[in-house]
């Protein structure tokens, strides 16, 4: 029983670290990359669809993302979902293909944006916690049946450490690396 909640809470942990790290890819750090765009959500005919679902990205340049739409008359469709966020980026089109110039970033800008992924991180190992939390909670809930004893409740519980321990070392770790490349002019 104990190896069926260290199990779950483990996946959920690895969950929690990977929305993480998937947050902090969403933060531009002065390279293209689809990450910045591909869950934007574009109306096309009239539904809210992911922009990775009706266009697909190349990287010709450090700087420069090519976006093309496989439907040709979504391109303004494309163009508008992409001025009205938040990115501060303005696309330039030919008609057949969007292309994004990313500015080099500013040292102010690029401040920020280790702010927001420390942010970003502690969000990641709050929830690492909350799940941490649960987890002993329904340990304690089976010692209190009488399904496990005190020295097993223990045991799961350090098991429980080392785990939370680990995947919080994972968090940091992808943040250390976040910040480096932001840094990195």
């Amino acid at each position: 029983m104990i190896a069926d909640v260290l199990a779950e809470t483990a996946e959920k942990m690895q969950k929690a670290v990977s929305h993480s790290r998937e947050d902090f890819s969403t933060i531009r750090t002065g390279r293209a990359s689809p990450a910045f765009v591909e869950k934007l959500t574009v109306d096309y005919y009239g539904s809210e669809v992911p922009l990775q679902q009706i266009a697909g990205f190349s990287v010709p340049e450090a700087r420069t993302l090519v976006i093309q739409p496989y439907d040709k008359s979504s391109v303004g469709a494309i163009e508008k979902a992409i001025r009205s966020s938040d990115l501060g980026l303005n696309p330039s089109s030919d008609g057949n293909v969007l292309r994004l110039s990313f500015p080099p970033l500013t040292a102010d800008r690029r401040k920020e944006y280790v702010k927001m992924v420390r942010a970003m991180a502690e969000d990641g190992r709050v929830a690492i916690r909350n799940l941490r939390r649960a987890a002993r909670q329904q340990l304690e809930a089976l010692e209190k049946d009488g399904d496990m004893g005190a020295d097993e409740l223990e045991r799961g519980v350090k098991d429980l450490d080392k785990l939370t321990a680990a995947q919080i070392a994972d968090l940091d770790v992808a943040l250390e690396h976040k910040e480096q490349e932001l840094t990195e002019v």
